[in-house]
C-alpha cells in the first residue's frame, strides 16, 4: 500500500492535510476515492486514508487508526564514516530498512574524500532515507546528520547509548557475536538497554590510535569477521546482527 509521511500538526480528528507534492503524487496513482492508502505521522502512528471529495484541495479522510509494529525494540545509532561516491546511499537505504534510528557521519585519519558540501550530502541521504522508510514501512523516518570527527563520534556516543560497539578490522580476541549474546542472552534480563552505538570505519580503515581512544572511552572494540569488509558493508551486517540478537528480524 502507498505510503506518506507528515507531521503530527497535519494530523486533525478526522483528516490529514498534506503538502502539494504528496498529494500530486497520489493524484498521479489516479487513486479512486475509495482506494486506501498509509499515512504516517513519523512518531509511529498509521492512518489508512481515501482521498477527499473537497476536490482541490490537500486533504485526505482518515478511515483507521493503528500503531506502527516495525520499530524495534532497541534504539540504534550508526556513526558511518564519509566513503567516497555513493557508498552512504547503500548504507543508509540499508540500515533504515534494517530499523536503524540515526545514522551519523564524521571524519576520521583515514577517510579518502571528504564533501566539499556537506549540507547537501546530508540533505540527499536524508531524502533516501524517506523513500526507504516509506518503502519498508517504518514508524519513523531516521535522521542523517553530521558531528565532525571521529573523536566527538565516540565521545557522542558513549553519552547516547547503553552500549558502543566499535567494529575493528584487526581486533582478533573479541567477535561482535560473543558481545550480542554476553549483553542480549535470553537467560538474562534485558530492560536496561535500550539503545545501542554502532561505529564503523572508512575505506582506510582505523588507525591504531583512533582504536585506542574508543576502548579507552568506554567502547567495546569488536570483529565482525574473518573478512575484511567495505566500508557500505559492515555497518550493515553490524546491525543486521544486532538485530537479530534482540528479536528484531
Amino acid at each position: 500500500m502507498v505510503r506518506f509521511f507528515v507531521t503530527p500538526q497535519d494530523v486533525y480528528t478526522d483528516s490529514i492535510k498534506l503538502n502539494k507534492e504528496d498529494f500530486d503524487h497520489i493524484r498521479s496513482l489516479r487513486l479512486s476515492p475509495d482506494e486506501f492508502f498509509i499515512v504516517c505521522d513519523g512518531n509511529n502512528n498509521d492512518y489508512t486514508c481515501t482521498l477527499d471529495k473537497r476536490d482541490g484541495s490537500f486533504i485526505v479522510r482518515i478511515i483507521r487508526h493503528n500503531e506502527v509494529i516495525s520499530e524495534p525494540t532497541i534504539i540504534t545509532t550508526i556513526y558511518a564514516a564519509y566513503t567516497k561516491g555513493d557508498r552512504l546511499d547503500y548504507t543508509v537505504q540499508k540500515a533504515v530498512e534494517l530499523g536503524v534510528y540515526n545514522v551519523i557521519l564524521y571524519e576520521s585519519k583515514r577517510c579518502i574524500s571528504i564533501p566539499n558540501n556537506i549540507q547537501k550530502k546530508i540533505e540527499r541521504l536524508q531524502r533516501i532515507a524517506k523513500e526507504a522508510a516509506k518503502q519498508c514501512g517504518r514508524g519513523i523516518i531516521p535522521k542523517i546528520s553530521d558531528i565532525g570527527k571521529l573523536d566527538d563520534a565516540i565521545i557522542d556516543s558513549i553519552g547516547q547509548s547503553d552500549i558502543t560497539f566499535f567494529c575493528y578490522e584487526d581486533e582478533d580476541k573479541m567477535h561482535i557475536k560473543e558481545q550480542l549474546e554476553h549483553h542480549f542472552s535470553k537467560e538474562q534480563d534485558n530492560n536496561s538497554i535500550v539503545s545501542v552505538s554502532i561505529i564503523t570505519g572508512p575505506e582506510g580503515g582505523f588507525e591504531p590510535y583512533e582504536t585506542k581512544l574508543a576502548k579507552s572511552k568506554g567502547a567495546n572494540v569488536v570483529s565482525l569477521g574473518k573478512r575484511v569488509l567495505r566500508s557500505e558493508t559492515a555497518p550493515i551486517v553490524a546491525l543486521t546482527a544486532l538485530m537479530y540478537h534482540t528479536d528484531n528480524l
